[in-house]
């Protein structure tokens, strides 16, 4: 978190939160609600997107918002509070931070991959699946057939490799349940 965010809670605590206003896509961007519309649109800004990224934490609910200033807003989530992306031989978060060591790795029925890093859960940004799917396995370490039915997935029957000599099982998780699996809130409410 910034210092003159730490430093503008200290001096103004209590101030309201707000709800409705943020939200965070599927492809990491994030996209604040047009009052006229009430559509989400993308931020374009690079520098308001860099400071959202730096002051963006959960609160014990799971909730994750977006400290501005002394006011946290609350972002609603269109999948996962955290969104990853291939860079090289490791992932990354929407935030610009480097997963760390991969925990472990899910994928649901359509075939969107889950990555649990150091900061969290995250969806592996779609743009990066064919990449990535290089790195699946079956459990003998060959590849995968391009075909392979996500819906009929055993545990232990798919491997992501995530280092030169580390894999870890793939297992299965359905779409409608990730929120209660992995302990966070896609619409905060206060």
């Amino acid at each position: 978190m910034d210092e003159a965010v730490r430093r503008a809670l200290a001096r103004w605590p209590g101030v309201p939160a707000v709800y409705g206003w943020l939200a965070l896509d599927r492809r990491g961007e994030w996209r604040l609600r047009n009052p006229a519309s009430g559509a989400f649109e993308r931020i374009g800004n690079a520098a308001l997107r860099a400071v959202i990224a730096r002051n963006y934490a959960a609160d014990a609910r799971g909730a994750w918002y977006f400290q501005n200033g002394p006011q946290r807003v609350y972002a609603r989530l269109e999948s996962t509070p955290l969104v990853y992306r291939r860079d090289g031989d490791a992932f990354r978060d929407h935030c610009g931070r480097l997963a760390g060591s991969i925990r472990g790795a899910w994928v649901d029925a359509p075939g969107a991959l889950y990555l649990a890093g150091v900061h969290g859960v995250g969806v592996l940004d779609d743009r990066d699946l064919q990449a990535v799917s290089a790195l699946l396995e079956d459990r003998h370490g060959a590849g995968l057939d391009a075909g392979f039915d996500w819906a009929a997935l055993a545990p232990g029957e798919v491997w992501l490799r995530v280092a030169a000599a580390r894999r870890i099982a793939l297992g299965p998780v359905a779409r409608d349940a990730l929120e209660a699996q992995f302990g966070f809130v896609s619409e905060p409410t206060a």
